[in-house]
């Protein structure tokens, strides 16, 4: 047993004590109702950083909910400096009658692969991040030091369940204090229990709302109807259109800057074990699989994009009947992206497709909002991924070899963070794909977190080894 196993082992109860104490806290930062509990939760962790030992702890305020930064700077003059990133504030409990336990009460719950802490937040982002206040411990009682290998500092924001609208200024103003030579997020998961694991890119987010008008009102169906052109019809096509006979997305230029899989990346990913059926009866609740051909079903979750029909409405949809042709009809979409796409490039090429693929009479609208959010990834053959590697191996007792890639499928502020600071990222999460985050019973594996926080111990030692 490792010296920071040992001491992860040893202070446990400090780490299940401060997870229930943050996850009691309804940070829920889309709702402006629990603006109030979003600052307390800032104040929380700031107070928790300051217990832990960091000797520079500030709540940073923002137009919106506040983040909180920290700072512990190595004695050794040529130290790397790592920022570790996370989110305190967390998804809304709705429906909160399919909750099995009150979302802000943690409740522990004996599973099958061990004992659970069941409340919102307890994984995302709270559990995953909160393993680096024990795992800084670890580290320096291991090591005998009283600073870390490396400088650590902190950034954890109060948006990003709300899209982080004002993270990208915090960014630029706070550059010079966040500067740092590497970024390790801790906002990603593992594959399963039992298969040790490193996500190695996020993917990117596009949106639009697609408008399509036709009559100047509403018309009577019978007067009207097989004689002008509808609008919900035109879309309805138009959606089917979205894709082709492969699953592939239709609109041309899609795919033109997509980067494939490197053979390595591919063949660690297929290693990953996944039971398919056991997916669509558990997390996918799904009753079969579907997307782009040639690929496994990880391949399209995480490393191709896609393109989604989030919502379609227009017409009549009250109690009973209203026989009108619509004068409009509304769609929203969103693109996933990855490696080498731009949100900035689906707009124009969306808006081109539309127009080429509605009928005549249906005048289209497309509103894609400025931004999106850029894909990320991490350099597979960096010393920083190599040092990743030799943690999480550490961690789990197996072969850094043999810690398995995986990508994440959702999207959040990393690019952003990565062209703000010119840093490279890594990924240290220990979420898994059970822990039901942003669902009711949302949940997280305590043991997950115990190796988490060994994980983020050993981290600080091998960065510092593989200085430049």
């Amino acid at each position: 047993m490792t010296s920071e196993r040992e001491y992860v082992t040893a202070h446990l109860d400090d780490l299940h004590a401060d997870l229930d104490a943050w996850v009691r806290i309804p940070s829920i930062s889309a709702d402006p109702a629990h603006a109030g509990d979003v600052a307390a939760s800032a104040a929380w962790l700031a107070d928790a950083l300051r217990r832990t030992g960091f000797p520079t702890v500030e709540i940073w305020p923002t137009a919106g909910a506040p983040a909180v930064f920290a700072e512990w700077p190595s004695a050794d003059p040529d130290a790397p400096v790592a920022l570790v990133y996370g989110h305190h504030d967390v998804q809304p409990v709705d429906p909160l009658e399919l909750w099995e336990h009150p979302p802000f009460e943690p409740t522990l719950v004996e599973g099958p692969d061990g004992p659970e802490l069941h409340g919102r937040g307890a994984s995302d982002d709270k559990g995953v991040l909160i393993v680096h206040l024990l795992g800084l411990r670890a580290h320096l009682a291991a090591t005998g030091r009283e600073t870390p290998a490396v400088t650590v500092k902190m950034l954890v924001e109060g948006e990003e369940e709300s899209g982080s609208p004002h993270f990208e200024a915090l960014l630029r103003e706070r550059a010079d204090r966040l500067a740092c030579d590497v970024v390790v997020v801790s906002d990603t998961g593992m594959a399963a229990p039992d298969v040790p694991s490193a996500v190695t890119a996020m993917r990117g987010l596009a949106d639009a709302e697609i408008t399509l008008r036709g009559p100047a009102v509403d018309l009577h169906s019978g007067s009207f109807g097989g004689a002008v052109p509808n609008p919900l019809h035109a879309m309805a096509e138009l959606v089917a259109k979205l894709h082709d006979e492969q699953g592939r997305v239709a609109i041309p230029g899609f795919y033109d800057e997509v980067r494939p899989l490197g053979e390595r990346e591919k063949e660690l990913m297929s290693r990953v074990p996944f039971d398919e059926q056991a997916w669509l009866a558990g997390p996918a609740a799904s009753r079969a699989t579907f997307g782009e051909a040639g690929f496994s079903t990880l391949e399209r979750t995480g490393a191709r994009p896609t393109a989604e029909v989030n919502g379609m409405w227009g017409g009549y949809t009250g109690p009973g009947h209203k026989t009108i042709i619509p004068a409009e009809a509304h769609a929203k979409v969103t693109f996933r992206l990855v490696s080498d796409q731009r949100p900035e490039d689906v707009g124009p090429r969306l808006r081109a497709w539309v127009e080429a693929n509605v009928p005549d009479g249906i005048e289209a609208e497309v509103h894609t909002p400025p931004g999106g959010v850029a894909p990320c990834a991490s350099d597979l053959d960096s010393p920083h991924v190599e040092a990743l590697l030799a943690a999480i191996g550490q961690a789990f007792d197996t072969d850094p070899a043999d810690v398995l890639f995986t990508r994440e499928g959702g999207s959040g502020p990393e690019a952003a963070i990565e062209g703000a600071l010119g840093a490279p990222l890594l990924f240290l999460g220990v979420g898994l794909p059970t822990d039901r985050i942003h669902s009711p019973n949302e949940r997280v594996l305590l043991p997950m977190l115990h190796r988490g926080a060994e994980a983020a111990a050993h981290l600080w030692r091998e960065l510092a080894a593989r200085r430049a």
